[in-house]
């Protein structure tokens, strides 16, 4: 059984973000078409579905670094502000975003809160787990085809 961590992100994260956008697991915001990813970003994002890859990446986090909160996330999905002339700083990404992207997982049940000792956060549950080894098992099947020919 291939894991989910085994596979190529940048192959994973775009076919977990169609099924999410497929199954309508998560929906975007009325606000997600104004808003940018993060202080540090000049731009808002050019894909016009922005919100399920997000949503993908951050199942795919979640999967990878659990028990996971927002904050972690934050920290995770910010980066660099070019402020001209002055030194770069860090900042961290929009904690709404992440906090709505969360909250809609949880309702689909493909997360869950829990208690891992001293660590709280979001895990995945055997339903998210599933969904991203059914697509992770896909690539890997395809990839492997490829690789013969």
């Amino acid at each position: 059984m291939t894991h989910i961590l085994a596979v190529n992100p940048n192959e994973l994260n775009p076919k977990v973000a169609d099924e999410l956008k497929k199954q309508k697991l998560v929906e975007p915001t009325e606000w997600s078409k104004f808003v940018k990813t993060g202080h540090h970003k000049e731009r808002l994002p050019d894909n016009p579905d922005w919100w399920y890859h997000k949503s993908a990446a951050i199942l795919r986090s979640i999967a990878k670094l659990g028990p996971v909160g927002t904050e972690k996330l934050r920290t995770k999905y910010g980066g660099k502000k070019n402020r001209g002339h002055k030194p770069e700083h860090v900042y961290k990404a929009s904690g709404s975003i992440i906090r709505k992207i969360l909250q809609q997982l949880e309702k689909a049940e493909l997360i869950k809160q829990t208690e891992k000792g001293v660590h709280k956060g979001r895990v995945l549950t055997p339903k998210g787990v599933s969904l991203m080894d059914k697509i992770a098992v896909q690539l890997a099947k395809s990839n492997h085809k490829e690789s013969k020919q």
